[in-house]
């Protein structure tokens, strides 16, 4: 994804079924235009907050506001000095608060940021938290999971899933609990047109499978696919809160804005890229300088207008010398080390692989969830509109008779979402619906 193009994506979070708070949260940040691609590209981030009703929900919301700012402030140190700052910083701000009030003492928080540029896409990542790539029927997971589980499995040179569920939810790496912290920094991955990236809590991955979430990302549109797979998680029990956001990178099937558009671009990548190298202080004193030059002449010259153009260079001159003053007060510039770590030569990481085609028997597994799901609905008295739902229904029957199992797998999973929002705006707190089926243990590995 070498030139900007705006992106599609999707966030949404949930508190769950057996949660009285939601201590995730997101955010997103997409680049407007060629210039803010190529000086900082597209950020997305999700956290997952930790100590306990508002403590692991102030940790998180301020991992979500922070890092993206942060980042932003630091992009123009490099890419990967960048991503380590915001970070940092974000911790060190999350641990003052938990010093600061005994009450929130032990306050922390997951986070998992993605950040698409010209180069390719990076990850950022500190927790359980995961990233995945989904890509022509593969989902990639991009990172790895700092628990005691994924720890051992590493140290045994075992898959992580062998372990079952030792310690499976003991996070041995967050924001907030100490003053410094150790940030995972993975790219740049390569971009290529239909791209799909997913950043999610660990109460999706939880209890809806890496195939299960890659086929429905590829399947349905990045809004309709957020909703599919919360819905997901809620009717497998919902045990933990739910955050899922999706970005979708054009497929290259789309027109571009035009001709116009284009040189406009081009344009605003050599503003970036001079920026990037020289700091707005500097050009605008330098204008300034200029233009204070240019109405001496016009004054000499007794040309009209050099009073004005002169208090204009006047006001440059002025936010340039301001603007030179905040930049000579700003922290230490990067080190020899930050600026060889960003030119190395840098290993991809894809910590595992699933096959995420929309298969028969994951639609027929879905369809089995839909009938029980209906007649545990019936039998609750839950009211749905099932005229609407027939249709829906029949659709995805048809489809099924057809050869494109995509669109079969589609027009099941919108069926199924039909009546899973119905059900889980009717039921209660504690209770959860329970399937006549469950995903069999080989399709967790």
């Amino acid at each position: 994804m070498s030139a900007f193009e705006p992106v599609r994506f999707a966030a949404l979070t949930d508190v769950g079924v057996k949660r009285s708070h939601n201590q995730d949260a997101c955010a997103a940040q997409p680049a407007v235009d060629a210039a803010g691609f190529a000086a900082q590209g597209h950020v997305f981030v999700v956290a997952d907050g930790m100590g306990g009703h508002a403590v692991g929900e102030k940790a998180s919301a301020k991992a979500a506001r922070d890092i993206p700012f942060l980042y932003s402030k630091h992009a123009r140190d490099g890419i990967i000095p960048a991503i380590r700052r915001a970070f940092q910083e974000a911790n060190a701000g999350i641990y003052a608060i938990g010093q600061q009030n005994p009450e929130f003492r032990g306050l922390g928080t997951t986070s998992t940021a993605l950040v698409i540029r010209p180069e390719g896409a990076w990850v950022g990542h500190v927790g359980d938290s995961r990233a995945y790539r989904i890509r022509k029927g593969q989902a990639e997971q991009l990172t790895f999971d700092h628990s005691w589980v994924w720890e051992i499995a590493r140290r045994q040179g075992v898959d992580p899933d062998e372990l079952g569920d030792f310690k499976k939810n003991v996070i041995i790496r967050s924001l907030g609990p100490d003053p410094e912290v150790e940030v995972d920094i993975e790219g740049p991955h390569p971009v290529e047109p239909g791209d799909a990236f997913l950043l999610c809590s660990d109460g999706l991955t939880g209890v809806v499978t890496p195939q299960e979430v890659g086929a429905v990302v590829t399947a349905m549109k990045p809004d309709d696919a957020a909703r599919f797979l919360v819905q997901l998680a809620n009717l497998r029990g919902g045990p933990d809160n739910i955050t899922v956001m999706i970005v979708q990178v054009p497929d290259g099937h789309e027109k571009d804005a035009g001709t116009k558009a284009a040189k406009t671009g081009i344009f605003a990548r050599l503003w970036a890229a001079w920026s990037k190298r020289v700091p707005w202080a500097f050009t605008v004193l330098g204008g300034g300088v200029v233009l204070a030059l240019l109405s001496l002449l016009m004054q000499v010259g007794a040309v009209p207008g050099a009073t004005i153009l002169f208090m204009l260079a006047a006001g440059l001159i002025l936010a340039g010398l301001f603007g030179l003053f905040q930049h000579t007060q700003k922290e230490e510039p990067v080190s020899a080390v930050e600026i060889a770590a960003d030119t190395a030569p840098r290993e991809l990481n894809v910590y595992k692989k699933y096959d995420c085609r929309a298969t028969q028997e994951l639609a027929e597994r879905f369809a089995r969830a839909e009938a029980s799901l209906l007649e545990s609905m019936r039998a609750q008295g839950i009211p749905v509109d099932l005229d609407a739902h027939a249709k829906l229904a029949e659709a995805a029957k048809v489809a099924a008779g057809q050869s494109d199992s995509a669109a079969a797998f589609r027009a099941r999973c919108a069926s199924l979402l039909f009546l899973a929002e119905a059900f889980h705006k009717a039921r209660h707190k504690e209770e959860s619906f329970r399937p006549s089926w469950t995903p069999s243990p080989s399709s967790q590995s």
